[in-house]
C-alpha cells in the first residue's frame, strides 16, 4: 500500500473555490482500480495545544493506494487532467509526500 499527503498551496482566498473543484473528480477518483482512500481535508477546529495548522490557502489531500502503478495511473487519468486545467489559476504549488507503512 502506498500512502499520499498531497499539500495544495492555494493563492490566497481561493480555497472555497478549489475545493468545488476537487469535489467534482471525488467519485470518479474513488472509482479508480487501486483507489483505497481519496479526499481534501482542511485544519480542524480543535482546542489541542500542539495541533499544527495548514492556514486558510491550502488544502490537504489523503490518499492511499494499492501500489505505486495505481498511484500512477491516477496520475494521468482523463479527470485528473481536466482537473489540473480548472484549478491551474488557484494552485502556487504542490507538496507531495509518498510513503510506505512502517508498521
Amino acid at each position: 500500500m502506498i500512502h499520499v499527503i498531497a499539500t495544495i498551496e492555494l493563492a490566497p482566498g481561493t480555497r472555497e473555490t478549489y475545493l468545488t473543484e476537487i469535489r467534482k473528480i471525488i467519485s470518479d477518483v474513488r472509482a479508480e482500480k487501486g483507489c483505497i482512500e481519496y479526499g481534501p481535508a482542511v485544519d480542524a477546529q480543535t482546542d489541542l495545544s500542539n495541533q499544527a495548522k495548514v492556514g486558510p490557502d491550502k488544502v490537504v489531500v489523503v490518499e492511499k493506494w494499492e501500489d505505486l502503478a495505481a498511484l500512477k495511473a491516477h496520475s494521468v487519468s482523463p479527470h485528473m487532467q481536466t482537473y489540473r486545467v480548472n484549478v491551474k489559476d488557484y494552485v502556487r504549488g504542490v507538496h507531495l509526500l509518498v510513503l510506505d507503512p512502517a508498521d
